[in-house]
């Protein structure tokens, strides 16, 4: 049996300075080459092609939707039917999470401000500060699932199953974000916050103040109205509605191996329907999105298609995700060192 011990997944240990990132945003250390599947150029370019009617389209379903659910929480409050719209609500609000997501990379909107715009609301009914996370993530892409390096790993080994399900409500997460404000508004980014240029640090650390700032109205409005709704309509979400979520997001790489150089073997695409692909903003297609992160949420599909060949079989649909990753988990518990090998084409093609 492997020792519980496996490896070091702080970004203050061993690996801390693999990636440092300086003022002038060059990294110090020679990156490995990823692979990358062979796409036409010219196609690629066009699927790279920002514009604001998609997100625009899209976006505003998605603000439509909250009003309407809003709305609805608000009428019904009081009643049993209140709990369930808020319930509605909450899931369709914590789309952000996804939307933040894309928002950083700046892909949704051809027009920057209107990123930036939706990009910040996004992060704050989320309580992921948006400047950290920007920088946070860009070093998940640069070091996906690169232990010491990647600080977005979702599921260390050996895993800790009832921290897992504890985090399903995002109840862990919301505690150490407020540690995490409350350190950064005191200047303190933290030990392992090295991919944070030092010229974007006051960034952070205002923002930090701003969102405790924030929080302590939104608790005085609760105080003041004599009700939870300005807290459960705002920031509630992102513990009521993060259920569905945290089951989307655990998919793109829990069970895959770590330390490698192929978005294949650490990530994973699974075909979801229209509904799930809406709110998770088309992140199911995560091998693509890795792979090509400049390629709009919108043009996945797309990319999917043209890229699928060189790729392994994606799963169908969650059960079909959860039927793998599950007992995966479960044996990592005593040995850290498993982890699914995903058949890719070449492998294939050998085994016939």
């Amino acid at each position: 049996m492997v020792h519980s011990s496996w490896k070091d997944y702080s970004l203050s240990g061993p690996s801390k300075g693999a990636a440092v990132i300086t003022d002038d945003q060059i990294e110090t250390r020679v990156v490995q080459s990823w692979f990358v599947a062979k796409v036409d150029r010219k196609a690629l370019k066009g699927l790279m092609k920002r514009s604001d009617r998609p997100a625009m389209l899209n976006y505003g379903l998605w603000i439509g939707l909250i009003a309407v659910t809003g709305v609805a929480t608000l009428a019904t409050w009081g009643t049993g039917w209140g709990w369930v719209w808020l319930v509605i609500y909450s899931a369709i609000h914590q789309s952000a999470t996804a939307r933040q997501h894309e928002l950083a990379h700046g892909t949704p909107f051809r027009t920057r401000w209107i990123n930036e715009l939706f990009f910040h609301f996004s992060s704050f009914i989320t309580l992921s500060e948006g400047h950290y996370y920007r920088w946070r993530h860009s070093r998940h892409h640069t070091d996906t699932i690169i232990v010491g390096r990647d600080p977005e790993i979702q599921s260390p080994r050996p895993p800790e199953i009832l921290s897992l399900l504890i985090n399903l409500f995002n109840l862990k997460t919301v505690l150490v974000t407020l540690r995490d404000f409350v350190a950064r508004a005191r200047g303190d980014l933290g030990p392992g916050a090295h991919f944070v240029p030092d010229s974007e640090g006051p960034k952070v650390i205002n923002a930090a103040r701003m969102y405790l700032l924030a929080i302590i109205l939104i608790l005085l409005a609760c105080v003041a109205l004599a009700s939870p709704l300005p807290l459960l309509l705002t920031i509630g979400p992102r513990v009521i509605g993060a259920p569905l979520y945290a089951v989307l997001h655990f998919t793109q790489h829990a069970g895959l191996n770590e330390d490698v150089y192929d978005h294949r073997l650490n990530s994973r695409t699974i075909l979801m329907n229209p509904v799930l692909r809406f709110l998770y903003g088309n992140m199911n297609y995560h091998i693509e999105h890795h792979m090509f992160p400049m390629v709009p949420y919108h043009r996945l599909p797309e990319l999917h298609e043209m890229i699928k060949d060189q790729c392994p079989t994606p799963k169908n649909g969650l059960l079909d995700a959860y039927r793998e990753i599950v007992p995966i988990l479960l044996r990592q518990v005593k040995d850290p060192s498993y982890h699914i090998q995903p058949v890719l084409p070449q492998d294939r093609l050998a085994a016939e």
